[in-house]
């Protein structure tokens, strides 16, 4: 398949709304911090408002997430987007309001429209043919680090240009129409609850879950290079104003990786593509704590951007060849919660550590827990040799070694619970 098969009205308008989804979430944590950084302790309670942020996608993904349901989609993600649109607009009108209040408002704005990534995603995958999937995700990821690159230079030229809160004002607009625009889209996506087999939606969850945990280990890289970059670039006697184009050639190396790996279907099962680049992401940085140049900094980080975005796809394919069509997007509400908890726990043991050893040290203990994360999801899929699932309509049969399940099993049944029989994703 190629990426002709993707471009389509319904994906524009997808696009579209997407990007008034994502860009308040991109923009948000930078943002709180610009909003109160006149006032006493202005950073610390930017950082305070930011975490609260965080914390609240952290738990509205998966709680709002698991409630989606694919007939009726539409409702359920305007009405989280509406309240975290109000949300947005509350901290823009009332920067001066008390810190608990600005923090509560915060936590809303995160956890409210937490579980649309999740529910747009199903949605994208539900315009396009099942085999173009791969590149209908991988345009969603050029879309999200595009998105991702835009927002951070925006919110600084708009709070200092113009107002510290027109930012968040901003926010709230754009989540507004992307809640408005979803009805140029589908209702939601076929499914049917019988896939699961009667099993409820938090089982069939926490069996996915070395999927989930090598999601987390491939965004806590990703926060190395973000949180430690600036006080690398100071150890190694280095202007930190290279920290910007730094971080720009790393997201321009996300985007060109997520069109590469769409072109084409890559060889061997996507777990083991996915320990291959997670590893390598790994080494890229572990060179990161040790090279002495802008010029190799960057070419490094350029490298693992490219890498780090095959990653995070072939995660987001193994989510549907362990879920069943009706728990994917509650899947991916998931991997969006545990890929915020990586991101938050390797930042703050990286910011922990910055206080005792050098920030070189701290990259490489980030390193170190992103590899035993990569190793224990790794390992958390490997089926035992002697026994495969294999889930027909509305059963599960147990398959031994050497025995056939032909005639037991509906041709075209999907394998591991998932949607993808043939493996071609």
């Amino acid at each position: 398949m190629s990426y002709r098969e993707v471009v389509s009205g319904a994906v524009v308008r997808w696009a579209a709304v997407a990007v008034g989804a994502r860009m308040p979430v991109a923009a948000a944590p930078l943002a709180l911090v610009f909003l109160v950084r006149d006032r006493p302790g202005g950073y610390t309670l930017g950082a305070v408002l930011a975490a609260a942020y965080v914390a609240g996608e952290i738990a509205g993904a998966p709680l709002l997430g698991m409630r989606l349901r694919p007939e009726r989609a539409r409702p359920h993600l305007a009405a989280g987007l509406a309240v975290g649109a109000l949300a947005f607009a509350a901290l823009g009108t009332l920067p001066d309001a008390h810190p608990l209040a600005l923090g509560c408002f915060a936590f809303l704005a995160g956890a409210a429209p937490a579980a649309s990534p999740g529910g747009l995603r199903a949605l994208l995958t539900g315009l396009v043919p099942d085999q173009a999937v791969a590149q209908a995700l991988a345009v969603e990821s050029m879309l999200t680090f595009a998105v991702w690159a835009v927002a951070p230079a925006a919110v600084t030229g708009l709070a200092l240009g113009v107002s510290a809160a027109l930012p968040l004002l901003l926010a709230g607009v754009l989540m507004a129409s992307s809640a408005a625009g979803l009805w140029l889209l589908p209702a939601g996506w076929e499914s049917d609850a019988g896939d699961r087999g009667g099993e409820s939606m938090a089982r069939i969850l926490v069996r996915a879950w070395p999927v989930f945990v090598t999601g987390a280990a491939s965004l806590s890289m990703l926060a190395l290079a973000e949180l430690v970059l600036p006080a690398l670039l100071e150890q190694r006697g280095i202007e930190v104003g290279w920290a910007g184009p730094l971080l720009a050639g790393l997201a321009l190396g996300s985007a060109v990786g997520s069109f590469v790996y769409g072109l084409r279907r890559w060889p061997g099962r996507l777990r083991t593509q996915s320990m291959v680049l997670m590893f390598s992401v790994s080494g890229c940085l572990a060179l990161v704590a040790v090279l002495p140049g802008v010029r190799w900094l960057l070419a490094v980080l350029v490298v693992a951007g490219v890498l780090q975005a095959g990653a995070m796809l072939t995660r987001n394919l193994s989510l549907r060849e362990v879920l069943p069509p009706s728990a994917l997007a509650a899947g991916y509400s998931v991997m969006y919660a545990s890929v915020g908890a990586g991101y938050a726990a390797s930042g703050s043991l990286a910011g922990g550590l910055l206080s005792v050893v050098s920030p070189s040290t701290a990259i490489l203990a980030g390193v170190g827990l992103g590899v035993v994360l990569t190793v224990i999801g790794v390992l958390g899929e490997v089926k035992p040799a002697g026994a495969e699932a294999v889930r027909g309509e509305g059963a599960v049969v147990v398959v031994e070694a050497g025995e056939s399940a032909r005639g037991d099993v509906p041709e075209g049944s999907a394998v591991r619970g998932g949607g993808d029989p043939d493996h071609r994703l």
